[in-house]
């Protein structure tokens, strides 16, 4: 079975930091692409990050360019995301999801395991 949970979230101030962590079980992280994607209140589910250890790529939306960081740990099938600095607008349900891969994918189109989504709400 393929399980990905999503811990981490919580209530931050502006200017904040929170790591997600993702856990990975089922499937190996060495043939899977990793990605985060988010869904604020009345909008759509977007990408925002990806991580393919196959070939090491790893693509950011511009919106958490230069704030957000994705890392993995193989021996521990986990993925993180490092958010810092957070602002009102990264508010949203954090999800991560993997599908079979040799690079990133950035759609939601392309996912096929999904976890159960961890939130994350920013305040002034």
């Amino acid at each position: 079975e393929v399980q990905l949970v999503e811990s981490g979230g919580g209530l931050v101030q502006a200017g904040g930091s929170l790591r997600l962590s993702c856990a990975v079980s089922g499937i190996s992280l060495d043939d899977h692409a990793i990605g985060w994607f988010r869904q604020a209140p009345g909008k759509v589910r977007e990408g925002i990050s990806c991580f393919s250890s196959y070939d090491g790529a790893i693509w950011y939306d511009d919106s958490v360019k230069g704030r957000f960081t994705i890392s993995s740990d193989s021996a521990k099938n986990m993925v993180y995301l490092e958010m810092k600095p957070l602002k009102l607008e990264d508010t949203a349900v954090y999800y991560c999801a993997a599908v079979i891969a040799t690079t990133t994918k950035k759609f939601e189109q392309e996912y096929d395991y999904w976890g159960q989504g961890t939130q994350v709400t920013v305040s002034s």
